[in-house]
């Protein structure tokens, strides 16, 4: 991550539909372009559309021009497969061939549309790709049918890249991809220069592992395409404001990302809607925490006492320095 650059942030779109009534008066239909005029008010100078929900409304070229108007570039696009019902047992790995096929033909059409506004990420998070009870899927045959489908989707479009965000459940008891090191796996299967991993820290909280172990091991394997910052108690997606409960795991993280060099957008997943708080607060509030905690980090990045008490696990003396550093 590149400190001497201001990152670009970006945020959830649909939290800022909270409160729509009080902020569009009269307005009976909210849409995307609404969103990302209100997204901006927060200092957001980024944004992640997803498809096709965030279409419905608005065309390619109208969003573009409002992205233009506020100041805010294209991060990305990520595949939103809940809106239909029929992928309810999967999209991917959905029992039925013409199923199967409308996934991977809708996600080429999002793939055309982000061409289209000019950008080269889409994320896919396959929640639905998954299964709830033992004797419920075959296995095999629904993780080859996943790396085949997201061979064609990466062969569609080879300028693009293409992001999997694992979560461990979610809305399925047991996700296809739920860890690091499965998404890796499913990586070297699919065999596409055009892929890496999106890093969710409270994802990666959820399935048990360590933030900036996780970013590593992607580093080594794969690349770190996308980064959403968050936090959460580890025991499901809370979404909560960056650094609200593990501070020290996420700056570790940021340490780790600028060391690898990782120069993306932080995007913020989190959730104002649980609480109903004000969406532009909270991303403004996420924007003030992240942008002090990566000044932290680019001061420990190259801190010789603290890279002396990693190297001898001493952990005592790395807590009083990332402590002060914190405190300070």
């Amino acid at each position: 991550m590149d400190h001497t650059h201001a990152p670009r942030f970006a945020a959830r779109l649909n939290a800022f539909r909270i409160g729509a009534a009080a902020y569009w008066p009269g307005k009976n239909t909210i849409t995307t372009a609404d969103l990302l005029q209100r997204a901006a008010t927060a200092g957001l100078n980024a944004a992640d559309l997803n498809y096709p929900d965030h279409f419905v409304d608005d065309s390619p070229g109208d969003l573009s021009r409002v992205l233009d108007d506020s100041g805010m570039a294209l991060n990305g696009m990520a595949m939103r497969y809940y809106t239909d019902p029929a992928y309810k047992l999967g999209a991917f790995t959905h029992p039925e061939a013409r199923v199967r096929r409308a996934a991977i033909d809708e996600t080429r059409r999002g793939l055309d549309v982000l061409s289209e506004m000019g950008g080269s990420l889409m994320t896919l998070w396959m929640g639905q790709d998954g299964f709830d009870y033992s004797f419920q899927m075959d296995y095999g045959a629904a993780w080859d049918r996943t790396i085949e489908a997201m061979a064609e989707i990466a062969d569609h479009n080879p300028a693009i890249d293409i992001a999997l965000e694992y979560k461990p459940n979610e809305p399925r008891a047991f996700a296809l991809m739920p860890d690091a090191a499965t998404t890796l796996l499913a990586i070297r299967e699919i065999g596409r220069k055009n892929t890496g991993v999106t890093l969710d820290f409270a994802h990666v909280l959820y399935a048990d592992e360590m933030p900036a172990f996780a970013a590593v091991l992607v580093a080594r394997q794969s690349r770190i395409l996308g980064v959403h910052l968050n936090d959460g108690y580890g025991k499901w997606d809370n979404g909560l404001m960056v650094g609200a409960v593990h501070p020290v795991q996420t700056v570790e993280l940021l340490v780790q990302l600028e060391r690898l060099g990782y120069g993306g957008a932080i995007y913020f997943d989190t959730f104002p809607d649980h609480s109903g708080l004000d969406p532009v607060e909270e991303a403004r509030t996420n924007i003030e925490v992240v942008t002090r905690l990566r000044a932290i980090a680019h001061g420990l990045v190259d801190n010789a006492d603290l890279q002396s008490a990693i190297m001898r696990q001493d952990a005592p003396v790395a807590m009083r320095l990332v402590q002060a550093a914190l405190l300070s």
